[in-house]
């Protein structure tokens, strides 16, 4: 029986559990793509609370990559620095330290995530086709050099992550932005050779994750992220998720991460506790590689349960962690393996009573050298 608390291992890589920190964006950038104290702040509290994987929000591959003006980046060396400083900070804590890395397409050029309005100095956002999102801005239509260049900055943000110390890094082609545009043919209209049947439509994914994969040191993991179905009649399906999925396994992925939606205003999301784990369930089997499952994943023995059954192999979660950063170290004892997950030492006597939780003397080091 697979636990939840059992180590799962990506190519050279092995994740002490199978409980992951989804990628947040938290707009909390100063402008300049890079992180900043919040960032530190927000992360490495979830990354000591025992997951066993912290992924960095969704980091722009170019300027005009972002959703808003205060996302994280990584389209140049300037980001470099600040990125190390917060993977380092995830891996003393004894978190593996990962990246998401994206470009928001036709979603973009907007301010943040609580206010529902354009960028106070927009930009020109570039998609597949010039087809809007709901109110947004119309984007540019991509030209056979905007979509070599982007490309060209996916590889080059893949290779800026490992030299900040990332030790996974996810492509990111879901919830409506550019690389999901490309692969629905709700936003992707063109006629060429990057649109139209399935294999056009999934080109620009798939050269993507290639040039990603180039990229990479060979024992490093790459995932991807998907949405498995837009929730839209005519739009992206599940099984066209579980082909991509096999393409993506070809193409030098080790585990998709499944989740759905986010394209079309006129989804109808089924919303319920896992409600996204049946596109897992249909990518791990029609795909044949392992992957995460999101969505309304709250409590341990419902975790467990996924995990058990063989239905994913990774539990990414995000809202349950914004209100409780321990939630690992509770799922622990809840699931009778507190031996297997680590607290502060400064903290043993606050777990002491919830069972024998193990103690990582590591996580006393000071920062300051970070």
């Amino acid at each position: 029986m697979t636990h939840l608390f059992d180590p799962l291992t990506l190519r050279g890589l092995t994740l002490k559990n199978r409980i992951g920190v989804s990628p947040m964006c938290m707009y909390c950038c100063n402008g300049d793509g890079k992180p900043t104290e919040w960032h530190m702040m927000h992360l490495v509290p979830r990354a000591m609370g025992g997951a066993g994987l912290t992924m960095v929000e969704a980091s722009a591959v170019t300027p005009e990559g972002r959703i808003a003006p205060g996302d994280v980046g990584i389209w140049g060396a300037q980001h470099i620095g600040p990125h190390a400083k917060l993977a380092a900070a995830i891996k003393r804590v004894g978190s593996v330290p990962a990246i998401q890395i994206a470009h928001a397409g036709r979603k973009g050029s907007r301010g943040p995530g609580w206010v529902h309005a354009p960028a106070q100095q927009p930009w020109t956002a570039l998609a597949p086709s010039a087809a809007a999102f709901g109110d947004y801005a119309t984007p540019q239509a991509m030209s056979e050099g905007d979509i070599a260049a982007t490309i060209a900055a996916f590889a080059a943000a893949a290779k800026r992550s490992v030299a900040a110390g990332y030790e996974l890094v996810e492509l990111h082609a879901a919830h409506g932005y550019l690389l999901h545009e490309f692969l629905s043919p709700l936003s992707n209209q063109r006629n060429d050779s990057w649109g139209g049947d399935f294999a056009g439509r999934t080109r620009f994914v798939l050269e993507c994750a290639r040039a990603v994969r180039a990229a990479l040191p060979d024992a490093m993991p790459m995932s991807v992220r998907i949405s498995h179905t837009d929730w839209v009649e005519g739009g992206w399906t599940t099984e066209e998720s579980v082909q991509l999925s096999a393409l993506l396994k070809e193409a030098g992925a080790d585990i998709i991460d499944v989740s759905s939606g986010g394209l079309d205003a006129r989804q109808k999301i089924p919303l319920g506790p896992g409600y996204q784990v049946p596109g897992a369930i249909a990518v791990r089997q029609g795909a044949g590689l392992p992957v995460a499952a999101v969505g309304l994943i709250t409590e341990p023995a419902q975790a467990q349960e996924i995990i058990e059954t063989g239905k994913a192999d990774l539990i990414l979660l995000a809202r349950v962690l914004l209100r409780d950063p321990y939630w690992p170290l509770r799922a622990a004892v809840a699931l009778g393996r507190p031996e297997a997950i680590s607290a502060p030492p400064q903290y043993e006597r606050g777990w002491a009573a919830l069972g024998k939780v193990g103690m990582n003397p590591a996580m006393g080091e000071p920062l300051e050298a970070l």
